[in-house]
């Protein structure tokens, strides 16, 4: 991939702007890139484009559309160390996760390629021929975190264009570079104003999902933000998407595999340094093995190497932008003004970098601010239960309902444990698994509508039935 300027991607343009945003690496707080800022003008000019490019869009054969987006899978794969070298310096992971990401977009754009929308078929007693088929919406804005730029884009990316719209794509303020060259891979595959990228400071998230011209957000963020998003669309009435935040509890049953399940779940809290929104962020240990649990579980997290994603050798990268890291240090200072007990971590290492070592507390009680919140970082509670009503009762006791996870031998009472979590997804023994033929969606605060599978899928679109008389 060139060392070009970063540049927007606007009605096939590749675009410089006046205004443009520091980029900084997380693990120096030293800048990678500057990125192009989008005025509103500019984005008013690409909203048009994206109208007027979707009628010969949206009227293409579903299967040319397809064929587009194995072309992007390719140029994906064909540039895939740059774009994860990229990623890991903007947005702070570890270079192996950068390159897990990256595949993983690549397998999205084939499998998303592979599906259908249903055509459904009928005809009455009078003779009417009923037929619903889906039809696309229009122009579709996917807002995009910084907690997985590459990933989340393509998540969002690839249905809708399969489903016939037009798409303008905003990345986070604080990764935008890896999404941008993205737009470059783009532009020579669609046609111009099919797909857009429009890069900005924190004005044009609200200008966009405010738009008139937009007819589907897709978004995924906290929860607060999208309150906000929800009530900007309500103006035009806006189809939404929400994919929020999560609180989400692991339960740990009496039979568990104490070493294996310790090791699993440790990567299920901290990976990305535990910036995932479907995280084990509550760790819920039967009191039989609570004690050897959390001592074997705190060994593996002061032992895993925290360092630059770059250096192959880090398991822990940084928080990714000093607001959240400013957040989770608040979130540690307060348990350590509440007198609870740190098991790991607890201490922020001198130098530059937004750097937090994996921090574990021992069973504060339910309403410290480390259990009630989502933390969004590398610090998880773990908490001691007496009987599994009590675990699913705690558990369920949250505003969010995003995943959860469940951890034992025995499969029976795993699945019957599972069957009673409120949340979208639940995993047994195992965790983060999302798979692009398996619907995504959180309960409760946790966000409205579905992501993946074909009811992914049919969120970018609307049906639209035919009555067929004589």
């Amino acid at each position: 991939m060139t060392a070009s300027p970063y540049r927007l991607l606007s009605n096939g343009r590749l675009l410089e702007t006046a205004a443009t945003l520091t980029v900084l690496d997380p693990a120096t707080e030293q800048p990678v890139g500057q990125a192009p800022d989008c005025p509103p003008e500019l984005l008013d000019a690409t909203v048009a484009a994206a109208q007027a490019a979707f009628p010969a869009w949206a009227a293409r054969p579903q299967a040319d559309r397809a064929a587009g987006l194995k072309v992007l899978a390719k140029a994906i794969e064909e540039q895939a160390e740059d774009l994860a070298r990229l990623l890991t310096a903007e947005q702070g992971r570890p270079i192996a996760m950068a390159r897990q990401e990256v595949q993983g977009c690549v397998h999205w754009c084939r499998q998303v390629a592979r599906m259908e929308q249903p055509v459904a078929e009928h005809t009455d007693p009078a003779g009417v021929r009923w037929e619903t088929r889906r039809v696309p919406l229009g122009v579709v804005a996917a807002v995009v975190p910084w907690n997985f730029p590459l990933m989340i884009a393509v998540i969002k990316l690839a249905p809708a264009l399969l489903a016939g719209n037009s798409v303008i794509l905003k990345p986070s303020p604080f990764t935008p570079l890896a999404t941008l060259r993205l737009g470059e891979l783009a532009a020579g595959i669609f046609p111009a104003g099919v797909i857009n990228v429009l890069s900005g400071g924190d004005a044009l998230g609200p200008q966009l999902t405010a738009h008139e011209g937009i007819a589907k957000v897709s978004f995924t963020g906290s929860t607060a933000t999208g309150r906000r998003v929800m009530a900007s669309a309500a103006s035009t009435l806006k189809r939404v998407t929400l994919e929020l935040g999560g609180n989400d509890p692991a339960i740990v049953l009496p039979d568990a595999d104490v070493a294996k399940v310790a090791k699993r779940l440790f990567m299920g809290a901290f990976l990305n340094s535990g910036q995932i929104c479907i995280a084990a962020k509550r760790i819920y240990v039967h009191d039989s093995i609570y004690d050897a649990f959390a001592q074997a579980f705190a060994a593996i997290a002061a032992a895993a190497p925290v360092g630059p994603g770059a250096d192959e050798r880090t398991v822990i990268g940084p928080v990714q932008n000093r607001p959240q890291y400013e957040r989770v240090k608040s979130l540690i200072e307060a348990t350590r003004a509440a007198g609870h007990r740190f098991l790991a971590g607890g201490e922020m290492p001198a130098g530059p970098g937004y750097f937090i070592p994996p921090t574990v507390v021992d069973n504060p009680p339910d309403d410290a601010r480390v259990v009630a919140e989502e933390p969004f970082g590398p610090i998880v509670p773990m908490l001691r239960y007496a009987d599994v009503d009590e675990a699913v009762r705690r558990a369920n006791a949250s505003e969010y309902g995003l995943g959860a996870s469940v951890w034992g031998q025995d499969l029976v009472q795993a699945r019957s444990v599972a069957a009673r979590l409120e949340a979208g997804t639940v995993w047994i023994n195992t965790i983060h698994l999302l798979n692009p033929h398996a619907p995504f969606a959180g309960r409760k605060q946790s966000g409205l509508g579905v992501e993946n599978g074909v009811e992914g899928l049919l969120e970018f679109s609307t049906p639209q039935t035919l009555a067929v008389a004589g």
